[in-house]
């Protein structure tokens, strides 16, 4: 039996590598990143983009100077080599992105931007189901305001707020209260809904529609990137096992463990 690695008191060999590769989850980290490698190896890059992507690292992590940088390499233990790898590694996964998905992003953005804009509301929530259609006539006759009441009955953290919650984003609150949000306008109150313990009360108060902007390209070119990845894992792991060499061999191993 070949020793891999050791890490405390475990040995890492070929012959158990597997299983713990398996008990501990990794294969799909394993796999993302050979497909990755895979998908980027005939990517070329050239000087400037790759003296470019170097000034965004840089940026990105607040590196200033080389002597800030070498310190940012030892605190990484990571060499030059290493670091010229990585870098060049996310300059081609990004390119990569921009070449396979840039045709996607208008239909994508459409099919997500529903989801994607993003809403202020109001929000009280209460156990009692009684006391919860008392506010929502008391606010519907502007007889106290949605906010006072909140901040008197709502049992929920939007009390600190007077039940004001946002901006976010149209997917972050509970699906139901999603559901019911989507089809308001401004302004409009809706009557108490149970969402499982809770009786809430919601009014949209605005509506913020989102642009296709730079950041926003990004974010859903990660997106279509890891929805390709995923389906990419699903279609090319496969796991076989090695074939038994004799008969007798398999008998010994039975008879040995019993």
């Amino acid at each position: 039996m070949s020793q891999i690695l050791k890490i405390g008191h475990r040995q890492i060999t070929k012959d158990n590598i597997f299983n713990l590769l398996k008990e501990y989850k990794l294969i799909p980290q394993l796999a993302r990143e050979i497909l990755i490698e895979d998908a980027i190896a005939k990517i070329e890059c050239t000087p400037e983009e790759t003296d470019l992507a170097k000034q965004q690292f840089c940026q990105t992590n607040q590196i200033t100077s080389q002597e800030q940088l070498q310190a940012w390499q030892k605190q990484q233990n990571i060499s030059n080599e290493q670091l010229e790898q990585l870098i060049l590694k996310k300059l081609k996964i990004q390119k990569f992105k921009h070449t396979n998905f840039n045709n996607q992003l208008q239909s994508y953005f459409l099919k997500r931007k529903t989801m994607l804009d993003k809403i202020v509301y109001s929000l009280i929530r209460t156990s009692d189901s009684g006391i919860a259609q008392e506010l929502y006539f008391r606010i519907q006759e502007n007889e106290n305001s949605f906010a006072d009441l909140a901040r008197e009955y709502s049992q929920g953290p939007e009390v600190q707020t007077g039940g004001l919650v946002g901006p976010v984003e149209m997917n972050t609150p509970h699906p139901k209260i999603a559901q019911m949000l989507s089809s308001c306008k401004p302004g409009e109150l809706k009557p108490p809904a149970r969402i499982g313990e809770w009786y809430v009360i919601i009014r949209l108060e605005k509506l913020i529609p989102v642009k296709l902007d730079e950041a926003m390209q990004h974010r859903l070119l990660d997106e279509l990137f890891n929805i390709w990845l995923k389906e990419q894992i699903q279609k090319e792991v496969s796991f076989q096992e090695e074939p038994v060499e004799t008969v007798e061999t398999v008998e010994d191993d039975y008879w040995a463990k019993t």
